[in-house]
């Protein structure tokens, strides 16, 4: 995926009832991926999206985490971290695969398949704006954020 291409659209689980990307249209979404709940890296991303929920908000921004997780672990990791991030359940994979962060990995010296942490900002219009593949989470809330209002 590459800015200015239409962001595939999907409809998936989250644990307040399924959630239809196209039906987000006429604001911005954030839609980031990340490997697993309630391990240190993805709990902090999604802290830290949160922490920042209300200048999301603002900026008539949704975000919303995708992973591998299902519905019910997605609904206890967000009220164990009270999280203000809609979570996506992608079971089956599809939602990864269409936007091309379900990739080899390698983790010392074991290679396997995985989520590599990516995350897609997508304007009003459908369209990926910006792309951020191999995230590092340290500071990527916060420089998604300056993106987003630069959108506008």
């Amino acid at each position: 995926m590459t800015p200015g291409d239409i962001a595939p659209d999907f409809t998936a689980a989250t644990p307040d009832g399924p959630l239809t990307l196209s039906a987000l249209r006429g604001g911005p979404v954030v839609l980031y991926f990340y490997p697993k709940d309630d391990t240190p890296a993805c709990t902090q991303e999604a802290r830290d999206f949160s922490d920042l929920a209300a200048e999301f908000a603002a900026a008539g921004a949704r975000v919303i985490g995708v992973s591998k997780d299902s519905a019910a672990k997605h609904g206890r990791f967000a009220a164990k971290h009270a999280l203000a991030v809609t979570l996506v359940s992608d079971e089956g994979g599809d939602i990864c695969e269409r936007y091309g962060v379900w990739a080899e990995k390698t983790l010392y010296g074991k290679t396997y398949l995985g989520i590599v942490r990516s995350t897609f900002l997508i304007d009003a219009e459908g369209r990926i704006a910006q792309v951020w593949p191999k995230v590092s989470v340290k500071g990527h809330a916060e420089a998604v954020l300056a993106a987003l209002r630069a959108l506008a």
